[in-house]
């Protein structure tokens, strides 16, 4: 990792790209940064990295904080990012094998799980629309076992291929495996043979998406 001078340093010759006319001057990157010259002063002297501030300024500016304090080259970071496949995991969700559960929210992280096991769980071109949430209760078991966190394809909402979807309902969220009737009512089906399918009307269904793999734990 480079020293406070280093980064200044490399701050400065960002700056000086659009500074026209002129060196740029510790005062220069204070100002950038939104500190006073004083405090920036006294930074300087103890090696005291201002990181909140700098990391602001990579946001702005579009730069790799990794290029900016470990000198790692743009090619070498696209490089290990492909190697992830960044999925938006809601931690507070259970979607119900059993009973109800909570509607998705906006409480959730990223997670970013290795591209090769990605494709091994849902195949070669993931979705951009891939999320995951947990399973509970025993109704899908031995296909999904309680507990075990589920991918779910939000682009792909056809009841009507052979699968195991996401339901939202207003008991909750279901996994379970849909079929439409003939008389137009929809079956929410457990692979669990204790459990007998649910009938419900089409209005009362809503498709979230398709479950496209599962794994215990993360």
């Amino acid at each position: 990792m480079v020293d406070f001078n280093e980064v200044i340093e490399r701050i400065k010759d960002i700056i000086s790209t659009k500074k026209i006319g002129g060196k740029v001057y510790d005062k220069d990157v204070a100002a950038e940064l939104g500190i006073g010259q004083a405090t920036f002063a006294t930074m300087k002297k103890r090696g005291s990295i201002p990181y909140k501030e700098i990391m602001e300024f990579c946001a702005r500016r579009k730069i790799s904080i990794n290029w900016l304090f470990f000198d790692q080259p743009a090619e070498m970071l696209v490089e290990e990012t492909g190697k992830f496949f960044r999925v938006r995991y809601f931690a507070d969700i259970r979607a119900s094998a059993g009973g109800g559960a909570d509607v998705f929210n906006e409480n959730y992280e990223y997670i970013d799980v290795d591209r090769t096991l990605m494709e091994n769980l849902v195949g070669a071109y993931p979705s951009k629309g891939i999320e995951a949430i947990h399973v509970e209760g025993e109704s899908m078991e031995p296909t999904l076992p309680d507990g075990s966190i589920v991918f779910i394809d939000r682009e792909q909402t056809d009841p009507s291929k052979d699968g195991i979807f996401v339901a939202a309902t207003g008991n909750g969220l279901f996994i379970k495996r849909i079929r439409r009737r003939a008389d137009g009512m929809v079956e929410l089906i457990s692979d669990n043979p204790l459990y007998t399918p649910e009938v419900l009307s089409p209005d009362q269904v809503e498709i979230v998406g398709r479950v496209v793999g599962n794994i215990e734990r993360l």
